[in-house]
C-alpha cells in the first residue's frame, strides 16, 4: 500500500480527498500546514507528496524543494487553481512530478497519482548512474505544428532559415505560446540533431549556483560538492544549449555568460582546467530585453551576441485559424497519453474555443484539452466538461459572433460551395481544420 503525505490547508477539502484515496487503497497521512507536513517528513517516509500550491504559511513551490532535499526520490503532485497553472508548469521543470487543476475529477486524481507512483518506481529500479543529473533530453516533448495561419506560415519559414546555421537566435513570445518547441524545432533541423539539446530555465538558477550549473564543479569546490558535476555548456557540447527566459538572469550571472560565449572555453568551479565547447546557444524571453538594457537590467553586449536572429513567436490570439489545428493535435495526444479514444469537438465547444482569448496560450490550450479528453464520456468533447473560466468572456461580452453551431450544416454547405469544394479552403473559412470538417461531413452524411 502506497503512503501518500496530503498537505493542504482547507481541512473540509482534505479530509474529502483523504477519504477518497484511502477507499482507493492508498494509506493518506494529512498536514493542514507547511509545518506540520515537515514534521511528519522527520517521523516516516512516504511514497508520493500531494500539496496545495498556496498555503497560508507558506509557499508551495518553496515547500516542495525543501522537501525534495530532504526525500528527492519521493515525487511531489501540486494542486492548483486555473489561475495558477501557469506557475504550476514551471514547478514541473523544478522537480515536481505533476499537477492538478482544481476542482478535479476523482478519477483525474487517480490518473495523476498512479502515473507519479508508476514514474518514482521505475526511477529506483532503473541502474545507478555515476554521472551528475542534467536536464532531460530523452523526455517526449510536442512536437512541432505548423499552422496555417499567415504567422504560423512565418515562423515555418524563418526556423527552415535558420535551421541549418550556426547563427544565435533569440526568441520573443508571450508564455505558454511554444517557445521551446521552436528551439527544439531548429536544434532537430540542424547539423547538430544528433548531439544534445540542453533545455535550462534561467528563472530557476539560483544566482550564487549558476557558475556551477553552467560550467559545472569539481568535488570539494564548495560546501555540498560532494561529487564532480558536468555543466549544461558541458553536456551540450555538440550541439544545442537552449536557455529559456534569460533575462531572468543576474547581472553578474549575465558576464559570466558573455565571457563562455564569446570564448567558446569554460572552466568547472574549483578546476584551472578550461574546456572547449562547441554549442549553439538559443535563446528565449517573454519580457523585452531592449527595454531591460535601456533600463540597465541586462548588458547590451550579450544582448548583440544572443541576438543574431530574432523569431516571435506568436500568440494563439495571432493565429486564430490555427485553433483546431492545434485542438486535433492535443486531442490526438491527450488519447494516446490517457488512453481514450474521443473522436472530436462539439460545435458548441468549438464555438467557445474561438472566442476565448486564451491568455495562457498553447500551454493553457493543451491542459484544457487533456482535462476535457479525461472527462469526456461519449465520442465529442461537450460543453460541460469545460472549465468555467473559458465563459467568463462571453458573460462579459454583449457583441454578438458567429458560431459554427448556428444552421451548422448549411454553413458548412456554403462554406464548401464557396470554396468550390476545396476542403482546405472551406476548413480555413469555417476556422477549423480539415480533420474536423471530414467529421462534420460525416456527421451530416455530406458526400463532397
Amino acid at each position: 500500500m502506497s503512503k501518500v503525505l496530503l498537505i493542504e490547508d482547507d481541512i473540509a477539502f482534505c479530509k474529502m480527498l483523504e477519504n477518497f484515496l484511502t477507499r482507493k487503497s492508498y494509506f493518506v497521512e494529512s498536514a493542514f500546514s507547511a509545518r506540520e507536513a515537515k514534521e511528519k517528513m522527520k517521523e516516516q517516509q512516504f511514497d508520493l507528496i500531494i500539496t496545495d500550491l498556496r498555503l497560508p504559511d507558506y509557499d508551495g513551490i518553496e515547500l516542495m524543494l525543501e522537501l525534495k532535499q530532504v526525500a528527492p526520490e519521493t515525487p511531489v503532485i501540486l494542486m492548483t487553481g486555473y489561475s495558477d497553472v501557469n506557475t504550476a508548469v514551471k514547478a514541473i521543470k523544478n522537480g515536481a512530478a505533476d499537477y492538478i487543476s482544481k476542482p478535479f475529477n476523482p478519477e483525474e486524481v487517480l490518473v495523476v497519482v498512479a502515473n507519479a507512483l508508476k514514474t518514482a518506481t521505475a526511477k529506483v529500479t532503473a541502474p545507478h548512474k555515476s554521472t551528475p543529473k542534467l536536464p532531460d533530453t530523452t523526455a517526449v516533448r510536442p512536437e512541432f505544428v505548423k499552422g496555417i495561419s499567415a504567422a504560423s506560415k512565418k515562423l515555418a519559414e524563418y526556423i527552415q532559415l535558420v535551421s541549418p546555421t550556426d547563427i544565435s537566435v533569440l526568441i520573443i513570445g508571450e508564455s505558454g505560446t511554444g517557445k521551446e518547441v521552436i528551439a527544439k524545432s531548429i536544434h532537430q533541423n540542424s547539423a547538430r540533431k544528433n548531439n544534445n539539446f540542453i533545455a535550462v530555465d534561467c528563472g530557476t538558477i539560483p544566482k550564487d549556483l549558476a557558475a556551477s550549473e553552467f560550467f559545472g564543479h569539481i568535488k570539494g569546490s564548495f560546501t555540498g560538492a560532494i561529487s564532480d558535476k558536468t555543466g549544461y555548456f558541458e553536456a551540450a557540447n555538440g550541439g544545442t544549449l537552449f536557455l529559456d527566459e534569460i533575462g531572468n538572469l543576474s547581472y553578474e550571472n549575465q558576464i559570466q555568460l558573455l565571457r563562455a560565449l564569446q570564448e567558446r572555453k569554460i572552466k568547472p568551479v574549483g578546476s584551472n582546467k578550461e574546456i572547449d565547447v562547441d554549442i549553439r546557444i538559443i535563446t528565449a524571453t517573454n519580457e523585452d530585453l531592449r527595454e531591460a538594457v535601456r533600463n540597465g537590467d541586462f548588458r547590451e553586449d550579450l544582448y548583440h551576441r544572443i541576438n543574431e536572429f530574432s523569431i516571435h513567436s506568436p500568440s494563439l490570439r495571432d493565429r486564430s485559424e490555427d485553433l483546431m489545428v492545434f485542438a486535433e493535435f492535443f486531442l490526438e495526444n491527450s488519447n494516446k497519453q490517457l488512453n481514450r479514444n474521443v473522436t472530436g469537438f462539439s460545435a458548441e465547444v468549438i464555438g467557445v474555443f474561438q472566442k476565448y482569448r486564451w491568455p495562457g496560450n498553447l500551454r493553457e490550450f493543451q491542459n484544457i484539452i487533456k482535462r476535457a479528453t479525461l472527462l469526456t464520456q461519449g465520442a465529442f468533447i461537450e460543453k460541460n466538461v469545460l472549465p468555467a473560466e473559458l465563459f467568463q468572456d462571453e458573460e462579459n461580452d454583449d457583441t454578438p459572433e458567429f458560431s459554427l453551431s448556428e444552421n451548422e450544416k448549411d454553413t458548412i454547405i456554403n462554406a464548401l460551395a464557396q470554396a468550390k469544394n476545396n476542403k482546405s479552403e472551406a476548413a480555413k473559412l469555417l476556422k477549423i481544420n480539415r480533420k474536423t470538417l471530414y467529421n462534420k461531413l460525416k456527421q451530416y452524411n455530406l458526400d463532397y
